[in-house]
């Protein structure tokens, strides 16, 4: 009896060669340089900031060489599928424009020539690749009980072995082919395990594009490459699933290193060139001086919600994930306003190799320095976009009044150095809210007034400023003329200059008069341009505010 005999008992129905599918999935028509690559997860929960990083670096690549970036979906693990996970997926992915040449568009639907993409639907493939691994002696069943490798475990923690299934506890390895073709044939369970060549007293050595050359004991594990269920396992489905795919890069956490032995093993046993590999390390936290990982029970901003609920733009975030991916980016950024990601070149040799340290600080400068390049409309359609979710009230104001909040968003933005006030969408309503009449007469009233805190004083000084010198058809230096006329009038310096010279001849100066109407307006010390607010407000509401501050204040 051969190992071919039971092969043949183990797979009856499968036909198939390997060479039948390398022609198949022939190599790809690529340029040499091309990257081909993918991002690979299981439909088991929500997408983290992880997923997002990985695939975006994933995605720059394969763009920045013309290559084919894939999605492919593991659920080989059917016990921990969650429903709708594909599409939570696909909807992530593509809020941050993170798209795909082939794969999964869809629970069922997918794109390509080189799927299926859902590794549920490959079962026949890899029995086909552990057929051959069983014929030509790599692999064998294995009819462990649980009881039975708790045995071993134990005699390996009582020696003070290693813990795992090789060498003297690899209890099925030696067992002889008719034993395990008359076992399986009588119905008793199994296991396909592969027979390692490998010995853990010698070294192997892997380039990986992050860290460079790391050097590992060769694995000499006895790993199941299939379960009990017919489906293989991760190790041995990123085997077969890479290879006929025609990948050239792993992009992938750095959890994934220790598994680099088996993986480049299994590669070596099939007689080909492993892709090469890039592990990416960690997003990482400051915890009270201790930088950890980002936990997704810990952590809110470890999960995409975290930014679309803050409304942060997702071009922030994905600028943010640049500088994270590459340490030169930030700088090429400011040096280049006019340019978008996609024309900056990524590199392996500049991504950190410990890992970049998560800073919401950081964020939201970035968030705050590309909302303020962008135009007033664009910003206008995004902030609706937000509102429409997750703020009704606010959302009913600006596209009832859509010119005027334009108008707002534009105050101080198309110059040499805009203002920079939001870092989200989630801030607008609470920076501006005095803009708005409906917001403005239920929202409690604190006057900021600083120097010039005299009620008397104010409502004379407005009173007078609206009845003798607003003018709302005035430009900004005819309409700061007349603040210094009415400063003059009230016995304030029409310069600061002047006023420091010689400050007990003056109430205060000009600052102080503008000062009063920006809080008589508003509410508020800290405004956009005055002259601006004053234009989009016009002599009604001036006047309703002035009527609002004689109530309030």
């Amino acid at each position: 009896m051969t190992n071919k005999d039971l092969a043949d008992l183990i797979f009856p129905n499968i036909t198939k060669t390997i060479e039948d599918y390398e022609e198949m999935y022939p190599k790809r028509d690529l340029p040499d340089d091309a990257v081909v690559t993918r991002f690979a997860p299981s439909p088991t929960g929500f997408v983290h900031i992880g997923h997002i990083f990985s695939s975006f670096v994933a995605n720059k690549v394969a763009k920045d060489t013309n290559g084919v970036f894939f999605l492919r979906i593991e659920d080989t693990d059917q016990e921990r599928i969650v429903d709708g996970a594909i599409t939570n997926i696909l909807k992530d992915l593509s809020d941050y424009d993170i798209t795909f040449d082939e794969g999964m568009v869809s629970e069922t639907e997918e794109k390509g020539s080189y799927g299926p993409y859902l590794q549920s639907k490959r079962k026949e493939i890899y029995h086909t690749f552990i057929k051959h691994f069983l014929e030509n002696g790599m692999a064998y069943p294995c009819f462990c009980s649980k009881e039975e490798l708790e045995e071993i475990r134990t005699a390996q923690e009582r020696r003070k072995d290693r813990i795992g299934y090789y060498g003297r506890y690899a209890k099925y390895r030696r067992t002889p082919i008719e034993e395990s073709y008359n076992r399986i044939k009588a119905g008793e369970k199994f296991v396909i395990r592969l027979k390692s060549p490998g010995d853990f007293e010698k070294k192997v050595t892997v380039k990986d594009l992050v860290r460079g050359n790391i050097t590992f004991p060769e694995n000499d594990m006895d790993i199941v490459i299939m379960k009990q269920d017919g489906l293989p396992t991760y190790h041995f489905a990123h085997l077969v699933d890479d290879y006929l795919m025609r990948t050239t890069h792993i992009i992938r956490s750095d959890e994934w290193v220790s598994s680099l032995p088996v993986h480049v093993q299994l590669f070596s046993m099939l007689g080909v060139n492993p892709p090469k590999y890039a592990h990416l390390s960690p997003i990482m936290k400051d915890d009270n001086g201790t930088k950890r990982k980002l936990s997704k029970r810990k952590d809110p901003e470890c999960a995409m919600h975290f930014y679309h609920e803050k409304g942060i733009p997702t071009e922030a975030v994905k600028l943010y994930l640049m500088t994270l991916a590459n340490t030169n980016f930030e700088q090429w950024w400011d040096a280049n306003k006019d340019k978008t990601i996609d024309d900056f070149k990524f590199s392996f040799s500049k991504i950190s190799k410990s890992g970049g340290l998560f800073d919401m600080e950081k964020l939201n400068n970035i968030s705050k320095n590309y909302l303020s390049r962008i135009k007033a409309t664009e910003f206008y359609d995004m902030l609706v976009n937000y509102t429409k979710e997750y703020d009704k009230e606010f959302h009913e104001l600006i596209t009832k009044y859509k010119d005027f909040t334009i108008g707002l968003l534009n105050i101080e933005r198309e110059q040499k150095k805009p203002r920079k006030d939001y870092a989200s969408f989630s801030e607008v309503k609470e920076l501006v809210w005095y803009m708005y009449d409906e917001l403005f007469e239920k929202h409690e009233k604190i006057y900021e007034f600083k120097d010039v805190n005299d009620k008397e004083e104010i409502l004379k000084l407005m009173n007078t400023y609206v009845e003798k010198y607003y003018d709302e058809n005035d430009d900004q230096t005819t309409w700061f003329e007349k603040i210094k006329c009415l400063s003059e009038e009230f016995g304030y310096a029409r310069e600061v200059k002047e006023y420091k010279e010689n400050p007990n001849n003056y109430k205060g100066h000009v600052g102080d008069v503008s000062m009063v109407i920006r809080v008589a307006l508003t509410t508020k010390s800290m405004t956009p341009n005055l002259y601006d607010i004053m234009k989009l407000f016009g002599k009604e509401r001036i006047l309703k505010r002035i009527k609002e501050l004689e109530e309030n204040f």
